[in-house]
């Protein structure tokens, strides 16, 4: 193997062509899997601490193979994906539609101006370039649980951004989903101030009218799609 850009090329694929035959609740058993081939390997190339330097290449993946996974099944249901930080830009540098879709979501705080929700994905309706939904995605839920609360609520405040759905996946490998009562903290947050909130997982958990597995965020889609 040449270098180290190759070999992490090389095991992304690997992982992903994994993932493809078992399902992407299976993501985290994956991983794992995969982890110790990581770190042996990546040895090779005089890292220094082979352990930490696991950490990013797991979360990029992560959201990688997530969010390559939504785009798809989102735009099967005839609504479109934006990276949230896309938006970002200014307008001059944005397409028309893009800069209808950024003007439905931001948020005003008044004297301190217009600003958009921090969001990985922000999904609309392509004929009318409105936001119909963001979603962020992190691999344990108290890496960005609370934030997406918070701006589910900013949301809720707007009578122009109130019908925009806020919602969450995660791998929640810290378990803070797995059990209904008594709520953890983050259990709380995303029952309270999320629409949804989906594990990907193939372990049990109790599940709720916003706590989900992954695989009923499908349905969540196509009822965007209807309202």
């Amino acid at each position: 193997m040449k270098d180290k850009k190759e070999f992490v090329n090389i095991i992304k694929n690997e992982i992903k062509k994994e993932i493809e035959k078992r399902g992407i609740n299976s993501l985290s058993e994956v991983l794992e899997e995969a982890r110790e081939k990581y770190i042996k390997e990546i040895k090779k190339f005089k890292i220094k601490d082979p352990e930490q330097s696991w950490k990013p290449f797991k979360g990029k993946l992560v959201e990688e193979i997530i969010f390559e996974y939504l785009i798809k099944e989102i735009e099967k249901n005839g609504l479109k994906v934006i990276k949230g930080e896309k938006l970002e830009k200014e307008e001059s540098k944005l397409n028309e539609c893009l800069s209808k879709v950024k003007r439905s979501l931001v948020v005003d705080y008044g004297k301190f101006g217009m600003h958009l929700p921090d969001a990985d994905l922000v999904i609309f309706e392509p004929k009318e370039c409105k936001v119909v939904a963001i979603l962020s995605s992190k691999t344990t839920l108290r890496e960005r649980v609370a934030q997406t609360g918070y701006w589910f609520l900013k949301l809720k405040s707007s009578k122009i951004t109130e019908n925009i759905k806020v919602f969450f996946i995660t791998l929640d490998e810290d378990g803070d989903l797995i059990v209904k009562h008594p709520a953890k903290k983050g259990r709380a947050i995303a029952e309270i101030d999320t629409d949804g909130t989906f594990v990907i997982t193939n372990k049990k958990i109790e599940e709720s009218n916003k706590v989900k597995k992954f695989d009923k965020f499908l349905a969540e889609i196509k009822k965007l799609d209807l309202e």
